[in-house]
């Protein structure tokens, strides 16, 4: 519905008439001349855009005009609502993902490629059967930082380092670093039971994956609606480093990447509630996880070469 041209008046104030609004903005007057026309209360409208729109009624509806406008105005005060709160966070350190990517060159400096014989892959690689029979649970932890060449790291730098950029700053540094090892170390556990003894797996591409279910899931509840393409861009990051990596071949671990992607996205859906996500903003809570987080391959490698 638009604004009758016929009922667009010249003079200041028609005979029998009494200004009910006054407005520069031709939107406002457009929706408040609908806000009359909805429950029949007559009226004209007179001016320009250069002096200002008019709105005038009869006498015997001014009152009620002024009602409807005033209810109207109070009711739609806050619309639409603008919810900021997503949106405020920002860590104060932000290059967490390039201390993580760093840290994983300086080990592949110390470890090289795989080898059977070397002690870094012998004590930290994933081996399912001591995992299940001798509870060398801290392997879990371990054979995310090894890699088997340089081909493999550097997919883990370059597509993983992008993806953990924007997956700390979106989260933080210590619940995203305490979310990625919960995760992914529940794949690499997971995987361990899919294959059963015998089952030997390496590499951080299992935490690029559990970012990419992460940040695929905390994107459809908060973007599926507004901006829709961003829930696709995690997982055409994914499809990418798979292509990147292989599909098969005895150093590429599906199973681990598909139980990251899941065990990503389950953790994707708790984080999403509004709760948990509101806890990001705690500084003190963010600092003690970004440092226990960090201790925790420390204490798996001490654990491991001792």
């Amino acid at each position: 519905m638009t604004i009758d041209e016929r009922d667009i008046i010249t003079s200041d104030e028609p005979s029998g008439n009494l200004p009910v609004i006054s407005t520069y903005e031709h939107d406002k007057l457009h929706t408040l001349s609908l806000v009359l026309s909805s429950v029949g209360i007559h009226h004209k409208i007179s001016g320009s855009p250069a002096h200002g729109w008019h709105i005038h009624v009869d006498k015997k509806d001014h009152s009620q005009a002024v009602f409807q406008i005033d209810t109207y105005t109070s009711e739609n005060k806050n619309w639409p609502v603008i919810d900021q709160e997503d949106n405020s966070f920002t860590p104060i350190f932000r290059v967490q993902s390039m201390l993580i990517l760093s840290c994983l060159i300086c080990i592949f400096s110390l470890t090289g490629t795989w080898s059977s014989n070397s002690l870094w892959f012998e004590k930290g690689a994933i081996d399912s059967a001591l995992i299940l029979y001798n509870h060398e649970y801290y392997r879990l932890i371990t054979a995310l930082t090894l890699h088997a060449d340089i081909v493999h790291l550097m997919g883990n730098c370059i597509l993983g380092g992008f993806l953990l950029h924007f997956y700390f700053l979106l989260l933080g540094n210590g619940i995203g670093l305490w979310a990625l090892l919960i995760s992914s170390v529940s794949a690499n556990y997971l995987n361990v039971l899919g294959h059963g003894a015998g089952h030997h797996s390496i590499g951080f591409s299992t935490a690029v994956f559990s970012v990419i279910g992460i940040l695929s899931a905390l994107n459809y509840k908060h973007y599926k609606f507004s901006r829709p393409a961003r829930i696709v861009l995690p997982l055409m990051a994914g499809a990418t480093m798979l292509a990147f990596l292989g599909s098969g071949g005895e150093r590429t671990d599906l199973g681990a990447h598909f139980f990251g992607l899941i065990t990503g996205l389950v953790t994707g859906i708790i984080l999403g509630f509004k709760q948990i996500f509101n806890l990001r903003h705690s500084f003190s809570l963010q600092l003690f996880l970004a440092v226990t987080g960090f201790f925790c391959p420390v204490l798996a490698w001490y654990l491991a070469l001792s």
